[in-house]
């Protein structure tokens, strides 16, 4: 999975996902991708602004995540997958993958 499968997987996936209530910024290698979920729904862009929540993990690991080929428990707790910020934001982001 290339960067623009991932990132328009994720926003089709939030429009379908009620509001996360905080932003989370995920950070794939160099690329980025942003969701503000504290309004009334989840927006997502490649804004680089503060969040929340911070998910780093290489692209591929994530491409794996999306098509269900790795758990995203098991690659946080691999050290594939790491967690800054709000942990709370993290767990619901869960709908999304």
């Amino acid at each position: 999975m290339n960067f623009h499968e991932i990132l328009d997987g994720i926003k089709n996936q939030a429009a379908k996902t009620s509001p996360l209530g905080g932003t989370v910024k995920f950070l794939l290698g160099e690329q980025i991708i942003y969701i503000d979920g504290s309004g009334e729904e989840n927006i997502v862009s490649e804004d680089d602004v503060e969040a929340n929540c911070v998910i780093s993990t290489s692209l591929e690991d994530m491409g794996k995540m999306m098509s269900g080929d790795l758990n995203p428990m098991m690659a946080t707790m691999m050290g594939k997958m790491k967690i800054k910020g709000d942990m709370g934001l993290a767990m619901k982001l869960q709908s999304l993958i």
